[in-house]
């Protein structure tokens, strides 16, 4: 079977088995040394604090809050300005908070899944490195065996 094969026509599963079948066995120590790599590779995922790339979003997630309220006046007006905004604030956080709750469980589930998706892209990162370096070991091998092999052939 070539690989055209399986790229250009849906494979049979039967057909499949049967040119597995005809691969020849793998050396113990071949099977052994790729055991030992998935176990090595196959953890559960660190748990970190959260990514630094997704620190200053997690400390605005909750848009209910604003900073307390200033004014860039002066005089009398720059005070009453201030108060005026603390009492609004006062007055009107709960229906504030009624407004923005839905647009907070947002927030909270859109980082949550932020930092899944950078844990596993993290996680997948470190078990491609452990393979890369694997198959790298593994290609060293074999052209140093064919180089032996062909100084050996008349």
């Amino acid at each position: 079977m070539r690989p055209e094969d399986l790229l250009t026509a849906a494979p049979l599963a039967e057909r499949l088995a049967e040119e597995a079948g005809r691969l020849p066995t793998p050396p113990a120590a071949q099977v052994e040394s790729v055991r030992q790599l998935l176990d090595a590779s196959w953890r559960a995922p660190a748990q970190s604090e959260w990514p630094p790339l997704l620190q200053t979003p997690r400390e605005k997630k909750d848009s209910r809050y604003a900073e307390p309220p200033t004014s860039h006046r002066s005089g009398l007006t720059g005070p009453l300005l201030v108060g005026a905004k603390r009492a609004f604030r006062l007055a009107f956080q709960p229906f504030i908070n009624e407004v923005l709750r839905k647009q907070v469980e947002f927030n909270e589930a859109i980082l949550d899944s932020l930092a899944l998706l950078y844990e596993h892209q993290r996680e997948e990162s470190r078990t491609q490195s452990a393979w890369r370096r694997e198959v790298l070991a593994r290609l060293a091998a074999l052209e140093k065996s064919a180089r032996a092999d062909s100084n050996q052939s008349p």
